[in-house]
């Protein structure tokens, strides 16, 4: 078991509402059994966090926000911790985690739904003076609670690569599951964005004959043509009907669910992850999902198994993919409050470090 920590103290970009960040030094508790103190290495700006500061998603505060990150261990609590492979963790050890923290024990946990775990915490997502303050990435230390998934991250991949991992990546992973076998299948990935550039290149590294990719954004297709996609297109054009096998909504747009439908083949199945904030009901045709058997599904966040996967892909694509591309060279925490908006060009995510 690692050394216990003695009373330190932390600096934290604080969220106070709105666009505003302060620069904050709290006092970080004792580790309880299964607890860990991580560094944070480097922290990227998720699309979710943008929504946050921005108002179109709730979010309490003062809080630290960030759930995009990966760290370096530096103590545990009594008993020690272990990676979800059950590897013991030491001080040195490169992590990922996951957003979400379950008690195990509800009937949603036992029944594999731990992401909707009745007593459920989010990383990044809690309030400074609730039971898990320290929970953000935008911060140069994250306590790590019991409940949370810890992956760990092998030398040949980059903190560049494995921050994302730890939303988008995962999130992709639990999608495509969610979507069913891929060889051979007709794929349309619906939006351009991180978890739609990691989509097209796990369909085409799972076997899919082909990976459509719809987005409104010209510099976003041409990424994902370098990323696995057999064909892009505006999102604006039309489609043609019963092309696609599987469809996997990222954008949350209510035309694109539409779109995204009416696409599908006989048997075909829509997976929806993009539609995390209201918006419009979107009308269906209940005789063309019978007569088509067709099958609709939602996926919010991820479950455990899905973070190892999502760390294991980047393992084995680190030489075909440039995933360092992705992400923005750091900027100083003080800079946080200037990233909270879509980074310009090829570059899908902000990226921040205290260090």
């Amino acid at each position: 078991m690692d050394t216990q920590t003695r009373r330190l103290t932390l600096g934290a970009q604080l969220w106070t509402g709105g666009r505003d960040f302060q620069a904050r030094t709290l006092e970080l508790p004792e580790l309880a059994a299964g607890e860990a103190l991580a560094r944070i290495d480097l922290a990227t700006v998720c699309g979710s966090d943008i929504h946050t500061v921005s108002g179109r998603r709730p979010g309490p505060f003062p809080s630290i926000l960030g759930h995009e990150a990966v760290g370096t261990i530096l103590a545990t609590g009594p008993g020690g911790v272990r990676d979800f492979q059950g590897k013991e963790l030491h001080a040195g050890d490169r992590v990922i985690w996951s957003v979400t923290v379950s008690c195990g024990q509800c009937d949603r946990c036992t029944a594999g739904r731990t992401a909707k775990c009745r007593s459920l915490l989010k990383t990044g997502h809690e309030p400074l003076d609730g039971p898990w303050g320290i929970s953000g990435g935008y911060a140069s230390h994250i306590l790590l609670p019991r409940g949370i998934t810890l992956v760990s991250v092998p030398d040949s991949v980059t903190d560049a690569a494995a921050a994302p991992a730890a939303c988008a990546t995962a999130t992709v992973m639990a999608v495509l599951e969610a979507a069913g076998e891929l060889r051979d299948k007709r794929v349309l990935v619906s939006g351009a964005g991180m978890l739609g550039i990691v989509a097209c290149a796990v369909a085409r590294h799972r076997g899919a004959a082909a990976v459509q990719v719809r987005d409104l954004d010209p510099e976003r297709l041409s990424l994902a043509r370098a990323f696995g996609a057999t064909a892009t297109r505006r999102a604006d054009e039309e489609s043609a009907a019963g092309v696609h096998d599987v469809a996997v909504e990222l954008s949350g747009a209510q035309p694109a669910v539409l779109a995204s439908l009416d696409e599908l083949d006989t048997g075909g199945r829509l997976v929806l992850a993009g539609s995390v904030s209201p918006g419009p009901a979107v009308a269906l045709d209940p005789e063309r999902l019978v007569r088509s058997l067709l099958s609709i599904t939602g996926v919010h966040n991820y479950e455990p198994r899905h973070l190892q996967q999502a760390m294991d892909f980047l393992t084995e694509t680190r030489d075909v993919h440039d995933w360092d591309s992705l992400v923005a060279p750091p900027a100083p925490a003080t800079a946080l409050g200037s990233l909270m908006s879509p980074p310009a060009g090829g570059i899908l995510r902000n990226s921040v470090t205290f260090f």
